[in-house]
């Protein structure tokens, strides 16, 4: 089934070389990724960015213009944080000194290969997300415990209320309140939402765990439901869109403390 716009990422391309640019979005479209825009300058950037949702940056650093890559990048995270990927054939101590007070999340340099440009997104979706959950573990005191279950298999990249997952070799981009219920298959996990399901190797337990959205509530052996998307129930089971999932007589206090009576 075809990614719609919606979950697909989505990559702000700032280059001010049009055939490059255009090279580079037609490698990134090619792979799934859906490209909000090409700008060729910090100014324009800046103002499809604030206008747009954008998921990645991918820019160079020697743009003309008052801003170059790096004062652009600067410029747009200082209005919303973004991972951020420069473009570049420069390799000079001092430009990579400047060009690592902005964070970036990877390099790619010139001549851009698509199995490059690949990685780089990846890589860059991930140390992003991973940067955000070192933030957010220091602010609580308490470091993320290691895994044995999942060193080595899927990454779950959560970024605010939204989660980044790989599908078909690349991350798409779930809402977490998108998400109807979570279905055990074995040793994997399938995330359901609306007119699409996403595999996961790992465990229905530990998929709800990293996700950590409060909605997510387990009531069968081999499901988790959102109650947010619930339309109906009885004593037995449980109706979300064109689902119907069966509630568990273990599960059935915890699913109804989710309910106020009044």
């Amino acid at each position: 089934m075809k990614l719609n716009l919606e979950n697909r990422i989505q990559i702000l391309i700032v280059e001010d070389e049009a055939v490059l640019a255009m090279y580079v979005s037609d490698l990134l479209e090619a792979q799934g990724y859906a490209v909000v825009d090409v700008a060729d300058n910090g100014r324009e950037a800046l103002s499809v960015y604030k206008d747009n949702r954008v998921d990645l940056l991918l820019c160079d650093i020697n743009l003309k213009g008052d801003w170059d890559g790096i004062e652009t990048a600067q410029q747009i995270i200082a209005f919303k944080p973004v991972p951020v990927i420069y473009l570049t054939a420069f390799s000079d101590k001092q430009t990579i000194e400047r060009a690592k007070e902005t964070f970036p999340a990877a390099y790619l340099t010139k001549p851009v290969r698509p199995e490059n440009l690949n990685i780089a997104v990846d890589l860059a979706l991930h140390n992003f997300a991973q940067g955000k959950l070192a933030v957010k573990n220091a602010e609580h005191k308490k470091p993320e415990p290691a895994d044995k279950e999942t060193a080595g298999k899927e990454s779950i990249l959560l970024i605010n209320d939204q989660v980044f997952i790989k599908h078909n070799y690349q991350f798409v981009r779930i809402s977490l309140d998108d998400i109807l219920l979570l279905e055990a298959d074995n040793t994997h996990t399938n995330i359901l939402v609306k007119g699409q399901k996403y595999a996961l190797r790992l465990t229905l337990g530990n998929t709800q765990q990293r996700l950590g959205f409060d909605a997510l509530v387990r009531v069968h052996r081999s499901f988790v439901v959102n109650v947010r998307k619930i339309t109906g129930f009885n004593d037995r089971e449980i109706f979300i869109d064109s689902f119907t999932v069966p509630l568990g007589a273990q599960y059935k206090d915890d699913f109804m403390k989710q309910f106020r009576v009044r």
